[in-house]
């Protein structure tokens, strides 16, 4: 775990990849839990500091992440997410390569709870939230075992659940590595680790109001290291 910034409002982190954001049924150590132990290490008069989780990277995600170290900021930064002020952004290896450079995908979408899944439905589905998110096209290399791979950035507008990941596969863009809306690692049938990464983290401070962005480049892992 990598700290990015710490102050006494907020702390910013670098999730790794496959490590949940807070504890699951897998019990597995969590980000929230991780950070704890090492408030609880940096200021040992504090026996149960304040850590709030504002917002969540699925498991196989790595990048950015903020937490509150209090209440008053934990509810600040949660208005930000509702009134949209709260930015992120990604870079995706994708398998094959948009017909445009840049675009915009605008779909509606229903979780799947039973399969911890989500899938795009039409705009008149009772249980559907809009999503939305643009994306530009940064570079595309050839493999010989996956065919054409593009390297994305995508702007999050909306915050779905697994929202890139199936609206991506939804237009034919499938994340490399994503065995559950990708057609080829579906079939591998075992873990192989997402190429998602949150790479920016925008918001206003919840002290001073002062504009943030926190940055953290993807691992050197295949296929990043393709690009």
């Amino acid at each position: 775990m990598n700290i990015i910034f710490e102050d006494q409002h907020i702390i910013v982190a670098q999730k790794p990849p496959k490590v949940p954001s807070q504890s699951d049924q897998t019990f597995d150590l969590d980000m929230l839990s991780m950070i704890k132990e090492y408030l609880k290490e940096k200021y040992p008069n504090a026996k149960d500091p304040y850590l709030g989780l504002i917002h969540r990277l699925d498991r196989p995600v790595g990048g950015v992440m903020v937490f509150a170290k209090s209440k008053d900021s934990n509810a600040k930064l949660s208005e930000q997410i509702r009134t949209k002020k709260f930015k992120k952004k990604y870079y995706v290896v994708v398998c094959g390569k948009p017909e445009n450079k840049q675009g915009e995908l605008r779909n509606y979408l229903k979780k799947l709870r039973d399969l911890n899944m989500s899938k795009v439905v039409t705009e008149n589905s009772k249980a559907g939230k809009e999503a939305l998110l643009e994306y530009e096209w940064i570079d595309s290399v050839d493999t010989d075992e996956y065919g054409t791979l593009s390297l994305l950035k995508v702007d999050l507008k909306t915050g779905r659940h697994h929202q890139i990941r199936v609206q991506l596969s939804h237009a034919n863009l499938p994340i490399w590595g994503d065995n559950k809306y990708n057609k080829t690692f579906v079939k591998i049938k075992k873990w192989t680790q997402i190429s998602l990464w949150a790479y920016s983290l925008s918001f206003y401070h919840p002290k001073d109001q002062k504009l943030m962005t926190f940055e953290s480049k993807p691992t050197e892992e295949y296929p990043f290291s393709l690009f």
